[in-house]
């Protein structure tokens, strides 16, 4: 492979992506798109055309953001990252921000493309990462939840098919959840962040016990939806009670790489709740392709 080409894919983080295309399956469940839908049907019924821009959507906008984050970091990366493509003179400056600039451009009209509605919450999405690249990271209360509110905004933007926003309170989860890996990832250079760590177990506690308390009240799929979650409870609570007893930079950047990928699951428990179960398992197919690529490119 070309080195320049695989930079430019190093750079879109590319094991991350599917973690994009997850939401807006999740969101589009929540819509009640799939309700109805037996499995024989679902491509006759579905607004196909529609979901695959609203997943492009997610995905350009998510690289956007992983690559416009390493040009705003491109100095510090210089002490702390020396090997990723800007520091290391692989990619310019110059020329990472245009790629990044690109794709966001190429997100944001993907979803107008679909709708108004949806178009105007790629749009905020937008300006949410580049808020989060330029100026929220370096916050140690704002960062985490301009994070979270980015992968909100993210489920909304599949919620949004339909126009029909009944559900749109499910958002709070990815909020909190990315809210908890950020303040985790703290950590990830120097370590020493156990206090982050017992927090993040709390809000992922309670994501949790949110899911289940909501989807009994509502009547969801919950009994469904439990080998879901417990396979989410298990992803992400492994690594993070290793990182808490060997609190070193290693073990921490296997938490957040267990929680950036476990989103999978966690959209997967959702769409199960709102639809059926074979939802949830297409979209739990994105996990192992998003563990293959953690292999070949690097999560954080």
């Amino acid at each position: 492979m070309n080195p320049v080409f695989k930079g430019y894919l190093r750079l879109a983080r590319p094991a991350n992506l599917p973690t994009a295309a997850a939401d807006i399956l999740a969101g589009v469940a929540i819509s009640g798109l799939f309700m109805g839908t037996s499995l024989n049907n679902v491509w006759d019924t579905i607004r196909l055309v529609d979901l695959l821009l609203l997943i492009f959507s997610s995905v350009f906008l998510y690289a956007a953001g992983v690559v416009l984050n390493d040009v705003f970091d491109h100095k510090l990366d210089k002490i702390e990252r020396p090997e990723r493509p800007i520091p290391s003179g692989l990619i310019s400056v110059k020329s990472a921000a245009i790629f990044g600039g690109v794709l966001m451009n190429l997100g944001v009209l993907s979803a107008f493309l679909v709708s108004s509605v949806c178009g105007i919450i790629a749009f905020s999405l937008g300006l949410a990462i580049l808020l989060y690249d330029a100026l929220g990271k370096h916050h140690s209360f704002f960062g985490p939840l301009n994070m979270g509110v980015c992968r909100g905004l993210n489920l909304l933007l599949g919620i949004a098919i339909l126009g029909n926003f009944s559900n749109w309170g499910y958002f709070v989860f990815p909020v909190v959840y990315i809210a908890a890996i950020t303040l985790i990832s703290r950590g990830e250079v120097h370590g020493k962040n156990k206090s982050h760590i017992l927090f993040a177990g709390g809000l992922y506690s309670s994501v949790i016990l949110g899911i289940i308390v909501l989807f009994s009240i509502s009547n969801l799929n919950l009994l469904e939806s439990i080998p879901f979650l417990l396979l989410f409870a298990f992803l992400v609570f492994r690594p993070l009670f290793r990182a808490y007893k060997e609190n070193s930079p290693q073990n921490i950047k296997k938490a957040v790489m267990a929680g950036v990928i476990s989103i999978i699951v966690l959209d997967a428990t959702l769409a199960v709740g709102f639809s059926y179960w074979w939802v949830g398992l297409i979209t739990l197919l994105l996990l192992p392709l998003s563990i293959f690529l953690s292999k070949l490119f690097a999560v954080t």
